[in-house]
């Protein structure tokens, strides 16, 4: 083998990465150098990695607080369908963009390019919702741009992982995932606590700057060390015949369909049924987050050894059996208890999600593309899954808690299924 040393490439080099192409063996598509898993640059880019978590996945969990703030503010006069379109959208091209577009970006080289333009997409799009005023101003910046934003981060903060890590990999990516709860925990009590001092302009400036300081951090330090020889191409329609990996991701449909109508609507649920007041209601979402780190950490820790997939399936599972309890909360412990056990197993469907595609994918070589159709799948269940829930609400709360449980329920089976 043969490799280029990286403390003399150049500034060109630093900024594309470094190509590596296996001389033994032509057709080998990727070649990873050995290295130690305790050093401190692998440690570096999971700090990185977990701070594009935290301003990826971590915002867009955030969007029930605004979703709850809109329907009572600024935007009282659109239907709780019509502003969770603001954040499906958001979370929808999270998954396409960070899913297919990027992937070819980044075998090309240019991962610094991808966190660079990302992390901009995203602070000018919270920096410009903080201008907005109508419907359609929040869905250009805050669902479009954040959301353009946001999935240019995703990628890189999955795929540099295997580049330092030789073992344990999906447990140095959960904790990277982790960041995406704690963004969670962190930006709806910020901006909760901020809205009613300051006003929604400025409360939304703060969260700016807040993911302008942190975004920072994976500019300077993440590096990855090796792309592919060969670019990938953007699809690879023959894997559609490929029974384990379709129905695995049409359990991802099902599952981003579903898995985040409690994250959008637990607040609104918990303040209209009377259970919570408004000083409270600001830590509801924050809970749900909060569980989920752990949720993000345990099973992963295991998934290494026992498969992905074994761990994927039961807990979105009980998921789906918690969500069809949803509608029985009517104490203030009821509804906590509720959070912590959603928020804990629904934690490891993203986290997940990953590493079982990597297993399921009928050719190696294709890994990233195949991760890639499967996560676009998962996009569009984003999209719809949550309008959905609002138009049911319409008719009272069981419709979107039979709804969320649902999707899980068909979810857990398709995961279950392409195992076997």
């Amino acid at each position: 083998m043969a490799y280029q040393n990286s403390s003399s490439e150049n500034d060109d080099s630093l900024e594309r990465g470094q190509h590596v192409t296996n001389i033994n063996d032509e057709k080998a598509d990727i070649v990873r150098p050995k290295t130690r898993d305790e050093t401190f640059t692998a440690c570096l880019q999971v700090l990185g990695a977990f701070f594009l978590m935290f301003n990826s996945w971590g915002i867009a969990n955030t969007f029930g607080a605004f979703q709850t703030y809109y329907e009572n503010g600024i935007l009282r006069d659109e239907t709780s369908s019509r502003i969770s379109w603001i954040g499906s959208v958001q979370a929808f091209l999270l998954l396409l963009v960070g899913g297919i577009i990027t992937g070819p970006i980044y075998d090309a080289g240019y991962m610094r390019g991808l966190v660079m333009v990302g992390s901009f997409c995203c602070v000018l799009g919270m920096f410009m919702t903080s201008l907005c005023t109508e419907y359609w101003h929040f869905i250009l910046a805050q669902g479009f741009l954040v959301g353009a934003g946001a999935g240019s981060l995703m990628l890189p903060s999955v795929a540099v992982m295997p580049q330092y890590f030789t073992k344990r990999v999906a447990f140095a990516t959960g904790i990277a995932a982790t960041g995406s709860s704690v963004g969670g925990v962190i930006y709806p009590i910020v901006f909760r606590q901020l809205q009613p001092r300051i006003g929604f302009p400025w409360a939304t400036r703060v969260l700016a700057f807040i993911m302008l300081v942190t975004l920072m951090i994976p500019v300077s330090v993440m590096r990855a060390k090796v792309f592919p020889s060969q670019r990938r191409p953007f699809t690879d329609f023959k894997v559609l015949r490929n029974v384990p990996w379709t129905l695995f991701s049409v359990g991802s449909f099902f599952g981003f369909m579903g898995m985040y109508i409690p994250f959008y609507y637990i607040t609104t649920y918990a303040v209209e049924k009377g259970i919570v007041n408004g000083d409270l209601s600001i830590y509801i979402l924050s809970i749900v987050n909060a569980a989920s780190v752990l949720g993000r950490l345990i099973p992963n820790f295991f998934a290494d050894t026992i498969g992905p997939i074994n761990i994927i399936a039961p807990f979105v599972l009980f998921c789906s059996i918690i969500a069809f309890s949803w509608t029985s909360i009517h104490s203030l412990a009821s509804l906590i208890l509720f959070c912590l056990f959603y928020g804990f197993f629904s934690g490891t469907f993203v986290s997940v999600t990953g590493p079982a595609l990597a297993t399921l994918s009928p050719d190696l070589s294709l890994v990233g593309t195949h991760m890639g159709m499967s996560y676009a799948f998962g996009a569009f269940g984003t999209l719809i899954g949550n309008p959905v829930a609002g138009m049911l609400l319409k008719k009272g709360w069981i419709g979107p808690a039979a709804f969320c449980g649902a999707c899980n329920a068909i979810a857990a089976r398709g995961f279950l299924i392409s195992k076997h």
